[in-house]
């Protein structure tokens, strides 16, 4: 077999190589402000401030804020760091009544910029910055710090800042329900259920509008397994509220608006949104799914944040939003936000993709950056979720899990059977993922569903990522001994991981040779982080490898045919593409 020939090219990669894909994995600018050792210096010749105070006064969401700075000796080291909520001293810190040992600050900014970055600073000590807030439920100020990363030195605060409306409802995301006919819609606020009735108001284009209740769920730092989502990446999540809206009819197009009804009685409600119900499990129709993998977030305002070595996710952002009127529905499956446990940032990607989950069903598959920490019961003992584990994936967005704790579930969608599976957790033979995964498969009406897909973060199929190579078994270890017979047996068409961040389509293939009733393996880990580079020589079974930034996309109108193509970000052009033809007798 070609395997161990591969692994000794692999091996003998130069140590650049394997440098080159650790560099900036994890890595986060803002985790480098060493926060804790932070010190309060206010300087009266020092100064910041920021404009407008009063922003979102037409019902935005999202604003632009100028803010001015002046220090008596400027540095390189110099930045501004965004705060919210606005007091961010010592009295917020966990158990701290704002006196005695301890740090003066716990909380890491939002983003920040560095002072330098306006022009002349460093000859005139004055600057002027442009920072693009979102409304993320509470108030902001702008801290001014000297002493750099390392040594921060706090010498001036700004003016508090706020949305017209801290507590309005904001970024809806929609994902199919646990029935076909069934959508979801789920949103953050501020307001408690003690404060205000939660809701959606919907009804089919056309008709009069009803409303659907929705529950409310928060959490607090005792439900995080570690740091630093417990610690200075702690932020206050609100409250996440979703509602069902049922008995759809096939393919018709609906409208909403999500909402809260005050004690009062006075209503407050989101921008309005629209949708295109799901098509029953068997109908014959177009039907377009766009898949991808790893995407994160990135600022527009050209900040540092936690993860400023995924920028590209703009580009993937953008393209998805200019297909989207060519879409149906959308699985991002794994590694969302890289918050990595820097809960802020959760607020910041849902911002991100909300022209997206507003319109088209936006369903998640769970990956190290979400569910991964020692001893929290994953699979693997990494630290890739910093203390998150998985709560903030489970919360911030619906999936149609029969139980919270795993993130693995089955959805149809028309002439489609997707399995999702939960890499992050056991998936050998015996698990009860495993148990999930042989009855989604083997339970489809492949008369109705010809199109049988399988999901998972990890690669559990093939890949020849530089490091799937290097460990020899061009996969997780171990993976398709578990589960290729059960792929094969239920003639499982496609399957899709993330993981990697690159692209690579395989032949149809059973125990790594191109056969023709095999499954084609498809990594379209391309998403927006860092990209990660290939083995030297390309194995036999794979047939396409693209290191560049992009996203899979499925088409079907009948049992018949299915076409695939893979788009690149930076232009939505297709790059490589694939038909399967199935004759009616094999459906």
């Amino acid at each position: 077999m070609a395997a161990p020939r591969l692994l000794l090219l692999a091996l003998a990669l130069t140590a650049a190589c394997w440098a080159g894909r650790a560099d900036g994995h994890g890595v986060h600018p803002l985790s480098r402000i060493a926060i804790h050792r932070a010190r309060v210096a206010l300087d009266a010749s020092s100064a910041v401030r920021a404009s407008p105070k009063l922003l979102g006064s037409r019902g935005e969401d999202t604003a632009w804020v100028t803010v001015d700075f002046h220090v008596p000796h400027a540095s390189d080291g110099d930045w501004i760091g965004v705060f919210s909520p606005a007091k961010f001293n010592a009295s917020t810190c966990p158990g701290s009544h704002g006196s005695g040992p301890g740090p003066v600050i716990c909380s890491a900014p939002v983003k920040y910029q560095f002072a330098n970055y306006s022009s002349g600073y460093a000859q005139s000590g004055k600057g002027t910055l442009k920072f693009q807030l979102i409304n993320q439920r509470q108030d902001f100020s702008f801290g001014l710090f000297t002493g750099g990363l390392s040594n921060p030195i706090l010498v001036a605060v700004s003016n508090k800042i706020a949305f017209v409306n801290p507590k309005a409802p904001v970024y809806p995301r929609l994902a199919l329900g646990k029935t076909w006919n069934e959508m979801t819609v789920t949103w953050a606020s501020g307001y408690a259920i003690s404060e205000a009735y939660p809701f959606v108001e919907w009804g089919m284009k056309g008709s009069r509008p009803g409303r659907a209740p929705a529950g409310t769920v928060t959490f607090g730092r005792e439900s995080l397994c570690g740091e630093p989502a417990s610690t200075v990446g702690w932020r206050d999540p609100g409250f996440i509220h979703t509602a069902f809206l049922k008995n759809l009819s096939a393919e018709k197009e609906y409208y909403y608006k999500i909402g809260h009804m005050l004690h009062n009685g006075k209503v407050i409600r989101g921008k309005l949104n629209f949708f295109t119900a799901p098509p029953c499990p068997g109908q014959k129709s177009l039907q377009r799914v766009v898949i991808f993998g790893d995407m994160g977030k990135a600022e527009r305002d050209g900040s540092n944040e936690y993860q400023n070595y995924q920028l590209a996710s703009l580009n993937t952002a953008d393209a998805l939003i200019r297909d989207l009127d060519n879409t149906d529905i959308m699985f991002h499956i794994g590694d969302i936000s890289y918050a990595n446990g820097y809960l802020s940032q959760w607020d910041q990607f849902t911002q991100q993709v909300e022209p997206i989950t507003s319109r088209v069903p936006y369903m998640l598959a769970s990956g190290n950056h979400e569910r991964d920490f020692p001893n929290s019961g994953s699979l693997y003992n990494g630290t890739d979720s910093g203390g998150e584990c998985g709560v903030l994936a489970e919360t911030m967005y619906y999936a149609p899990r029969e139980n919270k704790a795993n993130y693995w579930y089955s959805t149809d969608y028309g002439m489609f059977r997707f399995c999702v599976a939960d890499s992050e957790q056991d998936w050998r033979k015996g698990t009860e993922q495993y148990k999930f995964i042989e009855h989604c498969l083997s339970t489809v009406d492949r008369a109705k569903q010809p199109w049988l897909v399988f999901i998972a973060h990890r690669v559990l199929g093939y890949s020849s990522g530089f490091s799937y190579g290097y460990n020899g078994a061009f996969a997780e270890h171990m993976a398709r001994q578990s589960l290729e017979k059960l792929w094969r047996r239920h003639r499982v068409d496609v399957a899709f991981y993330g993981h990697v961040h690159q692209y690579e389509r395989t032949c149809p293939v059973y125990e790594e040779k191109c056969v023709r009733e095999g499954t084609v393996h498809v990594v379209v880990g391309g998403g927006g982080s860092h990209l990660t580079n290939f083995t030297t020589e390309v194995p036999p079974w794979s047939v396409y490898r693209d290191m560049d930034y992009g996203f899979g996309k499925l088409t079907a109108s009948d049992e018949t045919t299915l076409q695939f193509e893979y788009r690149r970000s930076s232009d939505g052009k297709v790059y490589d593409s694939f038909t399967m033809h199935k004759d009616k007798q094999d459906v």
